[in-house]
């Protein structure tokens, strides 16, 4: 007897497995039974799984009965004609969808010329196996499963147009490509879904150059970088609302008056107007004020002498550590409780520079390691000069061939000014392309002459050259960069914040701590372990924590009244320890010695 179970729980038995599934099916496909529903038999613990909770990607294929497919010539025929549609196909049982658990009874031909008796389906197209993102890559059929899923990752992180009204939104984090381009070389999913481009095409040799595109950096010729290759711009909004408080009182969007507390240094509100808003096309660079606001105080303390009413607290939007901008869109409004609402969009122009993350859609991501002036960058016979060098030992490993593919095909379209189908599975065989380089007069391996600038001697090997789509993601240095010196701690632990956003220290950790004993540097080490060290009063006689009371001037034991007590230098953490384990009723000793000994 077979187990069955319906959504995780267990509704009964059936005698003979096979035959169940059959009939299960044979009713899903005459719809008696809802499509959504999928059934899995498990050999090993011969159960029967049927599941029809959400939230279960569903995929279509054609369902095959003795090797045969019964999507047949006379029913395509009717679909040419617009006889039959999508819900036709699935009322005649001819398509159905499945989920992962029944895929693993079923054997999938990726094509009608492969089909024999054990196959029970057959795929619509072989690019249909892909999701909608992975079916963009172009020959992602010659490409390793881990590098489309790393490139499909990236498409997702570049940059492009990503609404066509981005100039009335007020979105955080978002940067927009200034040149976008449709790439040469494409899937027909490209074309039938009409995406936003997100990328440009840009002329790319594979070489090294003096070691500055190891480890999957790029090298990026500045000449192209300077006529506007992969520019973009960085938009941040920032938000200003006048709160109602008890007793009257609320906050006011206005310049904030000198007597305010915690009142910044005056330049800081240079590009405030008379409202209290910085005004249109104000450059502004970090801690500057861009909505001042003052507010009422919080706690009684902070008044001091002055009444609750006249009393003012500082409380403008200022631009984080490490920011800058031009204010580009104001918008002056209210929240649904009738407060004031002022939202500042600051951008900022960013142009490619060591360190911005690049990518191609086969997942061949780097960073730039050199910016090589035009006059120094490798050229053709012809005078063609790449806009980037991309390192050959990324190859091999990688096994990405759809990339060199692309780059073939896009030679072929930029010199006819056409685009090649990628389709993966039945794009333009790299046989045509080699073809259509002879006919075009080039040699058919995509390699060419070049020539080193800087000696102008002929390079002794070929340098593969072609034309690539390349992204430009969303990491930037910009938005990474970050260090300080001294600056906020925690309450508790009294060790340094941590993250960019609030102006955090560089965490040394175990690794780094480790590498720095290699070295031997254990003043460096002394000094990088110290940013919370605190001096505790220790008893010489009884080892306890002592008092040491500031005010009169006094220090004693509070075991055995030793009045002589010994400073001793450890982490605040440390002392949060010993007085945690205080609270918990257990009581620490401490053996002193001379530390000269």
């Amino acid at each position: 007897m077979t187990d069955v179970w319906l959504d995780g729980t267990c509704i009964g038995e059936v005698e003979n497995a096979e035959a169940f599934i059959k009939q299960f099916k044979d009713l899903r496909r005459s719809n008696e039974l809802p499509w959504q529903l999928s059934i899995r038999w498990d050999k090993d613990f011969d159960t029967i799984y049927i599941w029809s909770d959400p939230g279960r990607p569903l995929r279509p294929l054609i369902v095959v009965e003795n090797g045969k497919s019964k999507l047949d010539e006379e029913t395509l025929q009717l679909i040419k004609e617009n006889k039959l549609s999508w819900n036709d196909l699935m009322q005649k049982g001819i398509i159905e969808y499945l989920d992962a658990s029944e895929e693993d009874n079923c054997l999938v031909a990726l094509d009608q010329s492969e089909l024999k008796p054990e196959h029970t389906h057959l795929e619509i197209d072989p690019v249909a196996m892909f999701g909608t993102i992975t079916s963009l890559v172009p020959y992602a059929n010659h490409n390793q499963t881990a590098r489309l899923n790393r490139g499909s990752k990236t498409q997702k992180q570049a940059l492009g147009l990503y609404a066509a009204n981005y100039p009335c939104l007020l979105d955080t984090d978002v940067s927009i490509l200034h040149y976008p381009q449709k790439p040469l070389v494409r899937s027909f999913v490209y074309d039938s879904i009409k995406f936003y481009p997100a990328g440009q095409n840009m002329i790319v040799a594979i070489m090294t150059q003096q070691g500055y595109n190891m480890e999957d950096a790029i090298v990026m010729n500045k000449g192209s970088v300077d006529r506007g290759l992969a520019r973009s711009t960085y938009f941040t909004p920032y938000t200003a609302i006048e709160l109602h408080y008890t007793g009257n009182l609320k906050d006011e969007i206005r310049i904030p008056p000198k007597d305010a507390i915690g009142y910044k240094e005056e330049s800081k509100y240079k590009h405030l107007e008379e409202d209290g808003i910085c005004y249109a096309e104000a450059r502004l660079s970090e801690k500057d004020v861009v909505i001042g606001k003052v507010s009422p105080p919080r706690f009684l303390g902070e008044v001091g002498e002055m009444s609750i009413a006249k009393a003012k607290k500082e409380n403008s939007t200022t631009l984080k550590q490490e920011e800058r901008g031009i204010a580009d869109w104001i918008v002056i409004t209210c929240d649904n409780e009738k407060n004031k609402l002022v939202h500042v969009r600051c951008r900022d122009l960013r142009i490619p520079e060591l360190g911005d993350k690049f990518s191609t859609v086969h997942g061949q991501k780097g960073v730039i390691g050199l910016l090589v002036p035009e006059h120094e960058v490798p050229f053709t016979a012809s005078g063609m000069k790449p806009d980037i060098i991309f390192n050959p030992h990324a190859i091999p490993s990688r096994m990405t061939l759809g990339y060199l593919l692309e780059l073939l095909a896009g030679k072929v379209a930029a010199l006819k000014a056409e685009t090649v189908d990628a389709t993966p599975f039945a794009g333009t065989p790299a046989e045509v392309l080699e073809q259509e380089l002879i006919k075009l007069g080039f040699r058919p391996d995509g390699k060419e002459t070049m020539y080193d600038p800087v000696t102008g001697k002929q390079f002794e090997a070929k340098i593969f050259i072609g034309c690539m789509y390349y992204l430009k993601l969303k990491y930037m240095v910009m938005n990474k960069m970050h260090a300080r010196a001294t600056g906020r701690v925690t309450l508790l632990t009294r060790q340094p914040v941590e993250g960019r956003a609030k102006g955090g220290a560089l965490r040394l950790g175990e690794m780094e701590k480790d590498a720095i004993v290699a070295h031997g540097a254990s003043l460096l080490l002394k000094e990088r372990f110290s940013s919370d060290n605190t001096i505790i009063w220790i008893c010489p006689e009884c080892g306890s924590i002592g008092v040491k009371d500031r005010i009169r001037k006094t220090e004693y034991c509070p075991f055995c009244g030793e009045i002589a007590l010994e400073p001793v230098e450890i982490s605040y953490a440390a002392k949060l320890l010993f007085d945690e384990l205080t609270s918990m009723h257990i009581y620490t000793k401490f053996k002193l010695k001379n530390k000269f000994e």
